[in-house]
C-alpha cells in the first residue's frame, strides 16, 4: 500500500551537487521536501538488509547517532530495516532519505510517520515525478543516488546477491571507501565477502571511527539541542524529551516562539 501527501510544496534542487557527478549520469531532475542545506553537509550512506539481527540494529542506531551528534548528516534510502534504523538513528533533523518514488508517496507505507518526520525535519529527496510509484528498477536508481551523496558506504549487515550489493557495486565504482560491521562467522555474509576480498573495511569502535570524520566537541552530545537546530514545534520536543524542554528554556538554552523551539 502506497500512501500519497498533498500538504506540502515538492520543490526542485536549482544547484549544482558536486557529490553527483559521481554517478553514470547527472540526475535530469532532483525534488525534495524538507531541509536543504543539508546536501551542503559532511554526509555518509548507511545501508543494509531489510530484516537486520538484533546486533545490527544496535550498531546501526548507535553508528547513525554517533555521525549525528558530529554534526554528520546521514544518507539512506527510507526502507525498512537497516535504512530506517540510520534515518531514526541521526534524529530525523540530520538525515537525508532519498526515495525510489514521487515525493507525493510515502512509501513503504510502515514508515509512514518515519518518512513524515524527515519531511519536516531533514530531507527527502527523489529523482522521480509526483505520481511515480516504485518500481524494482527505481530501487536500484535510488541506490546509486543514496552512494552517491556519502563520502563514504557503510553496509552494516547484508546477503549475499542482495539489493544492498548492487550498492556496494556503485561504491567500487566511484571510488568511495566501503565500511561494515564486525559480525560473527555465519552472519551477514555479504560483507564477511567483502572482508575477504579486501573491499570493505571493518569497524570495531563506534566513537573511534567516527572521530576519523569529525571530533566529537564538548557540547556535541546533546540530543535535545541537536534536536532543535531544526526548530520543531513544542510538541514535537515535548513528546520527546518531556519536561526537559522546559528546563532548557530556564536555562536559556532554547527559547519558545510561536509554538516553535529555537536554539540559542
Amino acid at each position: 500500500m502506497e500512501l500519497t501527501t498533498t500538504s506540502k510544496e515538492i520543490s526542485l534542487v536549482t544547484w549544482d551537487i558536486p557529490e553527483l557527478h559521481k554517478m553514470k549520469k547527472y540526475p535530469k531532475s532532483l525534488y525534495f521536501l524538507g531541509n536543504q542545506t543539508l546536501l551542503k553537509k559532511q554526509k555518509v550512506s548507511i545501508v543494509g538488509t531489510r530484516k537486520p539481527n538484533q546486533y545490527t540494529r544496535n550498531m546501526t542506531s548507535k553508528l547513525a547517532h554517533a555521525f549525528s551528534k558530529r554534526d554528520i548528516c546521514v544518507v539512506s534510502g527510507a526502507a525498512m530495516g537497516v535504512d530506517a534504523l540510520a534515518h531514526k538513528g541521526a534524529l530525523t533533523c540530520n538525515t537525508i532519505a532519498v526515495m525510489a518514488n514521487g515525493l507525493d508517496i510515502r512509501y513503504p507505507a510502515v514508515n509512514k510517520s518515519l518518512i513524515e518526520s524527515i519531511e519536516n525535519e531533514g530531507l527527502v529527496i527523489s529523482q522521480f515525478e509526483r505520481g511515480e510509484r516504485a518500481r524494482p528498477w527505481s530501487f536500484v536508481v535510488r541506490n546509486e543516488l543514496v552512494v552517491a551523496l556519502g563520502d563514504i558506504l557503510i553496509v552494516t549487515q547484508a546477503d549475499v546477491d542482495s539489493g544492498t550489493m548492487r550498492s556496494v557495486e556503485y561504491a567500487l565504482s566511484m571510488g568511495k571507501k566501503i565500511y561494515v560491521l564486525s559480525h560473527r562467522i555465519g552472519e551477514s555474509e555479504a560483507t564477511q565477502q567483502l572482508l575477504e576480498e579486501g573491499k570493505a573495511e571493518a569497524i570495531y569502535n563506534i566513537e573511534g571511527f567516527c572521530n576519523q570524520f569529525a571530533p566529537l566537541h564538548v557540547g556535541n552530545d546533546d540530543i535535545l539541542l541537536q534536536f532543535c537546530k531544526s526548530t520543531p514545534s513544542y510538541d514535537e520536543v515535548f513528546a520527546r524529551f518531556g519536561d526537559k524542554i522546559l528546563e532548557y528554556e530556564l536555562e536559556g538554552k532554547v527559547e519558545i516562539l510561536n509554538g516553535k523551539v529555537h536554539c540559542l
